[in-house]
C-alpha cells in the first residue's frame, strides 16, 4: 500500500489501535482523547481503570473496554491480521483515504487488502438492489465499465446484484474497484463472490472497519453503506426498491455532502420506485458515464491501452509491422518513417494511430514516435 508523505502510526502502537477498535463507542474522537490524555494508545490501553474513566471512558464503554482488553492478545491479533495478507490502516496514517476521514463517524482503523491510490479521491460509488432486472444489470455494467475505462474508481459493497455487477464490469474494463465488507476480510460474502474478491485484490482493493473472523451480520451491513459513501465523490444508485439499502447509501452520500445521482427506470417496475423517487427528490439524473464526469466537471482520461489489455496486441498490416520495426530502432516522426518506408504520410499516419491504441508505441517529444518500455 502506498503512503503519501507524512507521519505513520509506530508498528508497536498498531496492535492497541486494533484492541481499541474492538470497543463499541470509542471511535476517531474517543481514540484522539485518548492519545491526548496518555500520549499513545499504548499507554491508554495499560492505564487503570480510574484513569480511563478521568478521561470519559465511562459506564458502557469502559466495561467492554476491560473485557476486551482481559480476553484479546493484541499483539497475536495483528500478527494474524498480517498473515493473512491484510495490512492496517488508521486515521492517523497519510494513506488513510482522505474523502472518508472527513466523514462524521469515520473508522478509526481499516483493514485493507489490495491497494488504495491517490487516485481514488476521486471514486464513484455504484450501488443498487440485490435482484437487479435484465435492465438494471446492463445499465450497471455500462456505466461501470464506462466510468473505469475514463480512470474514475469503482466503489461498491460487494453485495449481489449491482454491486457485483459494478465491480466486475470495473474490472473487466481495465480499471480499478473498491469493495467495502460488511464482515472480516476473511469471511468472503456472498460466499459465490471469493473469486471476484480475488481479482477485486490485484486491481483495487478489499476493506473493511471489521477484524478478522466477524460475520457479516445484518447490523453491519448499515455501517458499511456509511463507507461506500463516505470513499466516493458521488454515489449513483442504479434499481432500488422503496426500501432498499442502496438508498441508505444514497443518503449517507446527501449527509455527507456527497453528490447523489441516479438512473430512472419504468414506472411500472418496483425495482425503479426508489431510483425514480430520489430523481424526484433532487437527485442527478443519470442516462450515461458521461452525464457523471459531466456533473462532477470532470473529463474523460482514458486509461492507457496496456492498462485496458491491449499491450500485447500484434501488428495486424504490414505496414504495421514495418512502422514497428523501424521505430524499435530510434524515435521517428510521420515524415521520416513516410521517406523511409516509401509510404504516404496519411498511410504511416493511420499505422501509427493502431499501435498508439494498441499501446506497441508512444508519442514523444517533437511529435516523433518510439514503441512502448
Amino acid at each position: 500500500m502506498t503512503a503519501a508523505d507524512g507521519r505513520r502510526v509506530a508498528r508497536e502502537q498498531l496492535p492497541f489501535w486494533i484492541g481499541f477498535n474492538r470497543v463499541p463507542g470509542i471511535g476517531v474522537v474517543g481514540v484522539r482523547r485518548l492519545i491526548d490524555a496518555f500520549g499513545d494508545l499504548r499507554t491508554a490501553w495499560e492505564a487503570p481503570v480510574s484513569q480511563l474513566a478521568a478521561v470519559g471512558i465511562q459506564g458502557k464503554r469502559l466495561d467492554a473496554l476491560v473485557r476486551i482488553r482481559r480476553q484479546l492478545d493484541v499483539t497475536k491479533e495483528l500478527a494474524r491480521t498480517e498473515a493473512a495478507g491484510v495490512a492496517l490502516l488508521t486515521v492517523e496514517d497519510p494513506a488513510y483515504p482522505r474523502r472518508l476521514l472527513e466523514i462524521q463517524g469515520a473508522p478509526p482503523v481499516l483493514f485493507v487488502k489490495g491497494e488504495l491510490r491517490a487516485e481514488d479521491d476521486g471514486a464513484v460509488a455504484i450501488v443498487g438492489t440485490r435482484h437487479p432486472t435484465g435492465y438494471g444489470r446492463a445499465v450497471a455494467e455500462r456505466l461501470a465499465g464506462d466510468l473505469a475505462r475514463s480512470g474514475v474508481t469503482v466503489v461498491s459493497g460487494f453485495a449481489r446484484g449491482i454491486d457485483s455487477h459494478a465491480h466486475k464490469a470495473a474490472l473487466d474494463a481495465g480499471g480499478r474497484t473498491i469493495a467495502v465488507f460488511a464482515s472480516g476480510l476473511d469471511v468472503v460474502y456472498p460466499p459465490e463472490n471469493r473469486a471476484l474478491a480475488d481479482r477485486v485484490v490485484k486491481q483495487g482493493a478489499l476493506i473493511s472497519e471489521h477484524p478478522l473472523g466477524v460475520r457479516p451480520e445484518a447490523t453491519n451491513f448499515p455501517a458499511r453503506n456509511r463507507i461506500v459513501s463516505g470513499l466516493a465523490r458521488a454515489t449513483l444508485v442504479i434499481e432500488a426498491g422503496e426500501k432498499s439499502g442502496a438508498l441508505l447509501t444514497a443518503r449517507f452520500a446527501g449527509d455527507q455532502g456527497r453528490d447523489v445521482m441516479a438512473v430512472p427506470g419504468p414506472i411500472t417496475s418496483p425495482r425503479s420506485t426508489g431510483t425514480n423517487r430520489l430523481i424526484q427528490d433532487g437527485a442527478r439524473l443519470i442516462l450515461s458515464a458521461d452525464d457523471v464526469l459531466a456533473e462532477l466537471g470532470w473529463n474523460a482520461v482514458p486509461l492507457p491501452p496496456a492498462q485496458l489489455g491491449l499491450g500485447t496486441l500484434l501488428p495486424t498490416t504490414d505496414i504495421e509491422a514495418a512502422v514497428l520495426e523501424k521505430l524499435a530502432e530510434e524515435p521517428l516522426a510521420v515524415d521520416d518513417l513516410s521517406r523511409a518506408l516509401g509510404r504516404s504520410a496519411q498511410e504511416i499516419a493511420t499505422a501509427l494511430t493502431m499501435l498508439e491504441l494498441k499501446g506497441r508505441i508512444r508519442q514523444v517529444a517533437g511529435l516523433n514516435y518510439a514503441t512502448q518500455r
